[in-house]
């Protein structure tokens, strides 16, 4: 279980490409480089313009489609599929009117504040992330603690000059064209090494 763990806290990390990920198609494609706007208080930016539950954090591009993540670090994929275990925490708190194709379980829920994941995948995620919304009371009542949030990272805009046939779906092309003009060190190891420390602490409280 452990090894399972810390296989999706590594998940976070965009960085470095794996290419034996495995990339899946998610039903949608963008023609041209989407206008990014900044969710107010968070570090992450939307896609107004976009029918889907479209995000840029940390350097990458996110997806939620139907029950699961997905993640890019180019604007129109190939996306690979996240673990629940291994999504930012700053990503889980973006309220939910920023999400423009909620599935139907968001129903009912506040649009000024994020998902119940806690819910939603239930007692076993929130063993291993219990302090994804910063609860300072019972668990089914999140509230934000956003004073040590990181700032925003720069949008890759060079992007915008590869849409249609000049968009480079081969990853290791990407990778090099990335490379080449982004520069941006991303802190989501940081953010893995606490998920594994999380789940470390879980065990060792319950030996």
């Amino acid at each position: 279980m452990r090894a399972l763990v810390v296989a999706a806290a590594l998940m976070l990390v965009p960085a470095a490409p794996s290419f034996a990920a495995v990339s899946v198609n998610i039903g949608f494609s963008l023609p041209a480089y989407p206008q990014m706007v900044p969710v107010p208080g968070y570090p992450v930016y939307y896609a107004p313009s976009v029918n889907s539950n479209y995000f840029f954090y940390d350097g990458a591009y996110w997806v939620f489609n139907g029950d699961g993540w997905y993640q890019s670090r180019w604007y129109n994929g190939p996306w690979t599929p996240v673990d629940p275990l291994a999504v930012p925490i700053y990503l889980l708190q973006v309220p939910v009117r920023y999400y423009h194709h909620p599935p139907v379980w968001f129903h009912g829920w506040a649009s000024n504040e994020a998902p119940h994941w806690h819910e939603h995948w239930g007692p076993t995620w929130y063993n291993n992330r219990h302090d994804w919304d910063h609860v300072h009371h019972e668990w089914n009542r999140p509230h934000w603690d956003n004073h040590s949030m990181p700032a925003r990272a720069p949008l890759p805009s060079y992007q915008r000059n590869y849409s249609g046939n000049r968009y480079p779906m081969d990853e290791h092309r990407q990778a090099q064209v990335h490379a080449q003009n982004y520069h941006y060190q991303q802190h989501a190891q940081h953010e893995a090494q606490h998920v594994e420390q999380r789940h470390e602490n879980h065990e060792h409280e319950h030996r």
